[in-house]
Formats: structure tokens, sequence, C-alpha cells
């Protein structure tokens, strides 16, 4: 009786948990399915298709496009985050005061919203009076004014991966700090006492014992160049044709301004199925490091 009534007991407390993931998370899902089944328009009848959309999709050459910006996006960003975090992690590791401040400073761009950090990069990259092309030319790099967005992808892509690195770097940075913090104090020291220098217990030390959270922040940051829209939305609009477009951006455009909504949430289902692979992916090289 006592088993059965705590049973009931533990139920009681994670029902609101199960109502919110039943009611954000699964409904949405299910439905974001069935409507990827069907021809769904807000201005027409709907009309079952089954995998119709997902064929559309194969043979779509602007989904290729995308998918092949949005892929190199997240291969060229992802490392730099990974590296300078980590390098500024390893630089600041150390409680002292100026390391903190240091610190607080390379965190500080974080907390600033994707839009108003976007809008302020798109105003810097400006071609008339944007302060960017006016450093390069005083400092002789450039002769004229550089286009950095609109005429190039490659420029675009670019400009757009300078203003997002100084804008969430500092989330991968504090979470190496934690990791770094986390290794005991009598290793590196017994290490010292061996006559390993600083970088033999990074390599040897350091690297392996933070290696689950840097697959998580991997993960992270992959997950999130993979979902990159409001930075390419308002710096980009998809420019120069649609070149710049990301799986989220074609996403948008199908789902709103087209109004294709069953088309657009296959799409989405193809992205969630490839953010899902990666993430299985961080799972089993976690287990590996941790064997």
């Amino acid at each position: 009786m006592h088993s059965k009534t705590s049973s009931y007991v533990g139920l009681l407390y994670v029902a609101p948990a199960l109502a919110f993931v039943l009611t954000f998370t699964v409904y949405p899902l299910a439905q974001m399915v069935w409507m990827s089944l069907h021809n769904w328009s807000l201005i027409a009848p709907k009309k079952y298709i089954g995998f119709g959309n997902f064929v559309k999709a194969w043979n779509d050459p602007q989904v290729w496009t995308s998918l092949e910006f949005t892929l190199k996006y997240t291969l060229f960003i992802t490392p730099i985050l990974m590296i300078l975090g980590y390098l500024i992690a390893l630089l600041t590791a150390e409680n002292s005061p100026m390391r903190q401040f240091t610190r607080s400073v390379v965190f500080a761009p974080v907390v600033i919203g994707l839009g108003a950090s976007s809008l302020l990069w798109y105003w810097l990259f400006s071609y008339d009076f944007g302060l960017i092309n006016r450093a390069l030319i005083d400092l002789g790099l450039i002769t004229r004014p550089v286009v950095w967005f609109g005429a190039d992808a490659d420029i675009s892509m670019w400009a757009v991966i300078v203003s997002i690195v100084w804008k969430v770097i500092g989330f991968g940075t504090i979470l190496f700090v934690a990791a770094i913090h986390a290794i005991p104090g009598e290793i590196g020291e017994a290490a010292m006492v061996d006559g390993a220098s600083y970088w033999q217990r990074v390599r040897a030390i350091t690297l392996p014992l933070t290696a689950k959270t840097i697959l998580l922040v991997t993960l992270v940051s992959v997950i999130g160049s993979l979902l990159a829209f409001d930075q390419f939305y308002i710096m980009t609009a998809g420019q120069p044709r649609n070149l710049t477009a990301t799986s989220v951006f074609l996403i948008y455009l199908n789902s709103f301004p087209y109004l294709k909504l069953g088309y657009g949430a296959a799409l989405s289902l193809i992205l969630a199925g490839i953010i899902l692979v990666c993430t299985f992916l961080q799972m089993l090289l976690s287990r590996r490091s941790h064997a």
C-alpha cells in the first residue's frame, strides 16, 4: 500500500513536466508530421499527398543550395568558436581579478539579443557609413568600400561569421572555464613536479579531462549554426539570389510568405532529422571519451 502511494505521489510531482512536454513538444511535433503529409495552405483546402512534400524537397534545387550554404557556414564557424573559446578559457581560467574581468567582457555580448546584435553589425558593415569599411580604407587594406552584403555569398557569410563570433564566443568560454576549474589542482601540481610544461599539461591533462564539455559545446554550436535565421534574415535577406538563404530561412519563406505550410513542415522535419543525427554522434563520442 505504501509503495502504491509513493508511486502516485511521484507521478503527481512529474505531472506538470509531462503536461508541459505533451503540450509544447509532443503535440506540436505530431501536428507538424501530419501537416507534412498534406498540401496544406492557409488560402486553400488541405489535401493529403503522402510523402509528396519530401519528394518535392529532394528535387528542389533551392533546398540543396540552402542546405549546402548552412553546412558550409556551420563547418567554418564551429572550429572558430571552439578554438578561440578554449584558448580564451585557458588564458582566463585562473581567478585573478583581471582574468575575471576579461571573462565578463568576453561573455557580455552573449546577453545582447541576436536581432539587436545583427542590426548593430549591419550598420558597422554599411557600404557608405560603416566603420569597418572606413577602418580598412584608413589602414590601407582596401582602396574602395566593400559591399559586404548582397553582392557575394562568401563575403556575406564571413561578415556574418565575424558578427556571430563576437556575440556567442563567451558562452563556450564560460563552459570551458567551468570544466577546467573542475579538474583537481593536485593533478596539475603533480605534473609540474614531474617537469611537464604548461602546454604539455594542457595536451595530456586538460584536454582529455574536458573532452565531454568540448563535445557538448560543439553540439550546441553546431545546432545553433544549423538553425541560423535571425542574422541572415536581417543582414543578407538571402541575397544574392537566395544563395545566403539558410535552411531555416527557406522554411520561413515557404511557410509564411508563400503559405506552403505542408512543405515548410516537411523541410522542418528534414532539418530536425539532421540535428538528431548530430546529437546521436555527440552521444556516441561522449561515451567513447568516457570509456
